[in-house]
């Protein structure tokens, strides 16, 4: 049984014929110490603070049976480990040729351009936030810059929370939607489409983070902790 936030998501398991539902991660609707085995791939690194992370791994172990199992897997901060690159990094130079991208709204610099390490560097949607704040204040208050970064894709790290930037190819934007947009180049330098980009939260992990978060919990034991292609992982026991 799957469940995601995302309705498209579960509609493609449902065309698939499987079994999936829309929820929160932090409040799923199945019975405590029903479920022999739990799996979480990519979801926790998108939580903003380190309590309602913590809160999704106690929220997997209340789902476990005494003695059922739970595999965890958030992006890496190292994305480069004991002397070998991830996949991630390795596929840049397959796709730097591929599509040529340039940002035509004002709020942004283009994307080629950024780097994650340069504090002037962020989404709109900080922007309009911290402009939103300074409105609220009056001005009579200096309000703290919280911008996050934008990482600049099948590059390293260079801070662990940072927005990452989502291309929705071939997709159609709505009035109300507040996106960025970037003309990508097809095959054909005829060829061009107006396409959105969505600016996702990430928090990476480094290497110890998610085991030491996982030992915190007394209901659950840490059986295995490990490093695979840019993800650290860990495998937990329900006491």
């Amino acid at each position: 049984v799957g469940c995601d936030r995302s309705k498209n998501l579960v509609d493609i398991c449902g065309e698939k014929h499987f079994q999936a539902f829309v929820c929160d991660a932090l409040s799923v609707p199945i019975r405590s110490g029903s479920c022999d085995a739990c799996i979480s791939i990519a979801v926790i690194h998108h939580f903003s603070t380190a309590e309602r992370r913590l809160a999704n791994i106690r929220e997997l172990a209340r789902l476990l049976r005494p003695g059922g199992t739970a595999l965890i897997y958030v992006w890496a901060m190292e994305q480069e480990y004991k002397n070998q690159k991830s996949k991630y990094l390795k596929e840049k130079n397959d796709s730097k040729n591929k599509d040529k991208e340039m940002n035509t709204g004002t709020a942004q610099r283009p994307l080629s351009d950024q780097g994650p390490d340069k504090s002037s560097q962020h989404s709109a949607w900080s922007d309009q936030l911290l402009n939103d704040l300074k409105n609220e204040s009056g001005g009579a208050k200096p309000v703290a810059d919280f911008r996050l970064p934008v990482h600049t894709n099948r590059t390293s790290f260079h801070s662990q929370d940072l927005l990452v930037p989502w291309h929705l190819k071939g997709g159609t934007k709505k009035k109300e939607e507040s996106v960025d947009t970037v003309l990508v180049s097809g095959g054909s330098k005829d060829l061009e489409e107006l396409s959105p980009v969505f600016h996702r939260y990430y928090h990476v992990f480094c290497e110890g983070e998610l085991e030491a978060v996982c030992r915190s919990l007394d209901c659950v034991r840490v059986q295995k902790s490990y490093y695979d292609q840019g993800n650290w992982c860990v495998i937990l026991e329900k006491l």
